[in-house]
């Protein structure tokens, strides 16, 4: 996996993770096209132990790809029904309020 904590003035953050495979592809589901950049979700390695402590520390979540997506739902963050597919590949985004 690859994660980037993206921090915000206020002190917020959005913590984005995918799944090894998916980084630098484009995937399409009718119109929508999601570019799973370096740029977002950067190109710092991660594993289970990195991405469950970012998910328990941040603020805001962009999540694609089954693993993270997995440990998400192990962390009671999400249900399964609340991902979107994109080609196949489930993505949520959380923001807690």
């Amino acid at each position: 996996m690859y994660l980037k904590v993206h921090r915000a003035s206020d002190g917020s953050t959005v913590v984005a993770v995918c799944d090894a495979e998916l980084l630098d592809r484009k995937l399409r589901q009718g119109d929508l096209v999601l570019h799973v950049s370096e740029y977002f979700y950067g190109t710092t390695p991660a594993d289970e132990g990195d991405v469950t402590r970012a998910l328990r520390d941040g603020n805001n979540f962009n999540l694609i790809g089954e693993r993270v997506i997995g440990i998400a739902i192990g962390l009671g963050l999400i249900e399964r029904s609340g991902c979107m597919m994109v080609e196949g590949v489930p993505h949520v985004q959380i923001v807690r309020v």
